[in-house]
């Protein structure tokens, strides 16, 4: 245990998931508290933004499942293969207790049961576009609302985040704010997945490689982490057709990700453990030995 994680702890919210009218996919989700005032004991820098009736949407924290709607910088809505991006956003409605749930053609949910859904939050932060950074619980929080609470990993293993890494449904994407035990246990369950080929684990491409002739092996076929794929639809747009990936790195360089290698202890570059060959790009490093910067 760290002295840091037992003092500080997490932000308990108590509330209820909400999906009708929302596109969840499988790593947000929109939560409302019970009391919307308590938004405002999120830790700064950045607030979390919240709609009229005190709803605000979840990033959930540590893990980063494939994309069932991406827009692109200049570009049109995108996703990554159906298969597995619909899967991880079935599973989470799912696991917090959502049954019935029936989607229109843009994945906007229009009916599910029950209408809401009794949980809670862990958190210790919003990000850059006002999501709450946060461990989702089912049921009843373990301890009072408002106040913080000790995570350690039991509680963790409690949570939808888990869950997701644990079916082998998500990447492991983890940033500094993520208390170092609770990345452990993730990077464990991370672990057990990709070793028992759960999910997408025995499809993934990101440390073999993934050819990519175009916007369209990205989204049909080729599983790689969301991140890499993120940065890659936005080159490729950007490129307006030219699927060539030669200044995909230089590319890179030109956006403030700062990764943590964490075997390593070194802060670097994104760009610095991307390797591109011809039209072939991968990562040299395992998504769970890197731990990205908050901006």
């Amino acid at each position: 245990m760290h002295a840091e994680e037992a003092v500080v702890g997490m932000l308990v919210i108590e509330g209820t998931y909400r999906v009708t009218g929302a596109r969840p996919d499988g790593d947000s989700v929109r939560f409302y508290p019970a009391d919307p005032a308590q938004w405002d004991l999120v830790p700064g820098p950045h607030r979390v933004q919240r709609n009229r009736t005190g709803g605000a949407q979840l990033r959930l924290d540590g893990i980063d499942t494939l994309e069932t709607h991406y827009i692109p910088a200049h570009g049109r809505e995108t996703h990554q293969p159906p298969p597995f991006a619909d899967r991880a956003a079935d599973a989470l409605t799912a696991w917090l207790g959502f049954t019935g749930v029936e989607r229109d053609a843009h994945g906007t949910v229009t009916a599910s049961e029950p209408a809401q859904a009794p949980g809670f939050v862990l958190t210790r932060g919003a990000d850059l576009h006002g999501r709450c950074v946060a461990m989702a619980g089912r049921g009843p929080a373990p301890g009072p609302s408002g106040q913080q609470h000790f995570v350690d990993a039991a509680l963790l293993q409690q949570t939808a985040n888990f869950a997701q890494l644990a079916d082998g449904l998500a990447y492991p994407t983890y940033y500094t704010k993520l208390f170092v035990d609770l990345r452990a246990a993730m990077t464990a369950a991370v672990q057990e997945a990709r070793t028992a080929a759960n999910g997408l684990w025995p499809v993934d491409l990101t440390a073999s490689g993934a050819k990519v002739d175009g916007l369209a092996s990205l989204t049909e076929s080729a599983v790689v982490l969301p991140k890499l794929f993120r940065r890659l639809a936005d080159y490729l747009v950007l490129g307006a057709g030219d699927p060539s990936l030669a200044g995909f790195k230089a590319f890179l360089d030109q956006r403030p990700d700062r990764v943590l290698i964490v075997s390593k202890g070194q802060f670097t570059t994104l760009s610095t453990v991307v390797e591109v060959a011809d039209r072939t790009v991968r990562m040299t490093e395992p998504p769970e030995n890197l731990v990205f910067e908050e901006r």
